[in-house]
Order: structure tokens, then sequence, then C-alpha cells
């Protein structure tokens, strides 16, 4: 399952800067997810990183999420994504009556 992870990071996640993308690797290595597939950019404004990943399972997602937050780094919202062969499928779905 293909996820946007919205990331706002905590004053003591800044300061867990070089501990926190190698232990969230780590972790995420360990709940199944594609690490060769993981797109992340740093923003200015609301969010600190965007990131698009592949995870196994939404159980896999919300373990994440509730990993990253437990560690006082930060918190993320992750919104399923789909690619535009799905949208055509859920398009097709949607105009059938």
């Amino acid at each position: 399952m293909k996820f946007v992870l919205l990331v706002k990071v905590t004053e003591y996640g800044a300061k867990k800067f070089k501990e926190r993308g190698p232990a969230a690797l780590k972790k995420i290595k360990s709940l199944g997810f594609d690490v060769n597939k993981i797109k992340m950019v740093y923003t200015q404004g609301q969010y600190n990183l965007v990131e698009v990943v592949e995870a196994p399972s939404a159980e896999a997602m919300l373990a994440h999420t509730t990993w990253y937050a437990k560690q006082g780094y930060g918190k993320m919202i992750a919104m399923p994504a789909h690619d535009p062969d799905v949208m055509k499928r859920a398009d097709a779905l949607a105009g059938k009556k």
C-alpha cells in the first residue's frame, strides 16, 4: 500500500536529527516497508517533511506512525495514495448503477 506522509517534527525530534532518520529507517525495515521506494523531501511551512512510502499493510503504517510519535520525534498524517490506474478503475466502479 502506498501512503503520503505529512510529518511535523517536534523540537526534540529536531535536536535528534542525526539519530531520527536512521532509527526510523531501521523501524520501517523491520515492519516490511519497501525502503527502495521511499521518496522524501524537506518542506517549509506547516509540515517539515513529506514522504511517499510503500507499506505492506495499513497496520504496518499505523505501527510506524505510532512508533514515531512514541519516540517523541513528531507526528505523522498518513494518507493512502493511489496510482492513476487505481483511479481509473474506481471511476469505472463509481459510474456503475
